[in-house]
């Protein structure tokens, strides 16, 4: 613990870059040709499926867009989500320095390592992505909205799809994050505002603040990571909601796709699944799942403009405890609001 000397960072970046792309081997690039080619394949194809999906979420307010989809290989993937972490993580490292020592040395080798296992894990599973642009800052790519080239390849070999027809669908659902925070501005400041909310522990200063938050202000802390955690898994189940509403109504193999996505999320290999809960990422899964429960069970009761008031404002967010109780949330949100409620429309068989 004796103190080295000299400034160092809690992660070196560089490194876990290094060590994710050693994970990934020999990569093959996109080049400059392709990346073009598919981009305007990608927007063709997003072209082709907006109609439909603007009209199965209600529209598009006057002055707002849909960003266009940038193509990304998955040194590439790597890349960009090396960057957007570290403008997420670095500000608060920096507000909580730490003395070099050999002890600091060893962890942050161990959590370069830790960070770089994941990276280069998720870059070959990963099929789209959005950047939120959250604390403000601007997309670390143009776009902002990715698709991952070779693993969508990879998957249409494997499951032997049509692949016009998975990326429309893929289209579909990362349109879906980027009509939620298109369409509704509050939902990038209320983010940001939980996610410091959730951090706020790490800023303390001195022993005593430090100790007042990890004792009368952790179930605040952790009341706040709990509705971030709902929030998140309202934006994914909604976003798994309209890709399959949508993709019935414009993909003639809707019904192919969503086999292959269960069987792709139902066969895992015994190494997979514990490094997923080894990680914490079946947590997040299983986070989306409710997500798309609630949204579904919204939906077939209420309709679409009901479910589409949980963007209106924070307030209407599903808490916690709503996303398996869907009248709950129904009760909270819509009924004050509406006079003589009707007995929710039971479900339909699947």
């Amino acid at each position: 613990m004796r103190p080295r000397g000299g400034p160092r960072p809690a992660l070196d970046w560089e490194e876990i870059e290094r060590l994710a792309r050693r994970r990934l081997g020999g990569e093959e690039r996109l080049g400059p040709a392709r990346t073009r080619r598919l981009e305007a394949l990608y927007a063709r194809l997003a072209a082709e499926v907006r109609p439909v999906f603007l009209e199965v979420v209600g529209g598009l307010p006057g002055g707002a867009s849909l960003p266009s989809f940038q193509a990304l290989d998955r040194v590439g993937w790597l890349d960009v989500n090396t960057r957007i972490m570290r403008r997420a993580i670095d500000p608060l490292l920096a507000a909580n320095p730490v003395p070099n020592s050999l002890l600091t040395e060893l962890g942050r080798a161990g959590m370069d390592r830790y960070v770089a296992v994941i990276l280069a894990f998720l870059s070959r599973r990963v099929l789209g992505q959005f950047d939120p642009q959250l604390f403000g800052k601007e997309p670390v790519e143009p776009s902002g909205l990715y698709l991952v080239e070779p693993n969508i390849a990879a998957w249409e070999a494997e499951a032997k799809v049509p692949g016009e027809e998975l990326r429309r669908w893929l289209i579909l659902h990362e349109m879906t994050h980027a009509w939620q925070f298109a369409a509704h501005p509050w939902l990038r400041d209320h983010l940001n505002a939980s996610l410091e909310g959730v951090l706020a522990l790490g800023r303390e200063r001195g022993l005593l603040a430090r100790g007042l938050a990890l004792t009368v202000g952790l179930p605040r802390q952790m009341g706040a990571l709990r509705q971030m955690q709902a929030t998140m898994s309202l934006v994914e189940g909604y976003s798994n909601l309209v890709m399959n509403l949508a993709g019935r109504r414009v993909l003639p193999a809707f019904d192919e796709l969503e086999r292959a996505y269960r069987q792709r999320t139902r066969e895992r290999s015994l190494l997979e699944t514990l490094f997923l809960k080894l990680t914490g990422l079946d947590l997040k899964m299983q986070q989306y799942e409710r997500g798309e429960a609630f949204s579904r069970l919204v939906h077939e009761r209420h309709g679409m403009a009901v479910l589409n008031q949980a963007w209106e404002r924070a307030e209407n967010l599903p808490r916690p405890e709503e996303l398996g109780d869907s009248e709950r949330w129904y009760g909270r949100v819509i009924a004050p609001s509406t006079p003589g409620r009707r007995a929710p429309r039971p479900a339909p068989a699947h």
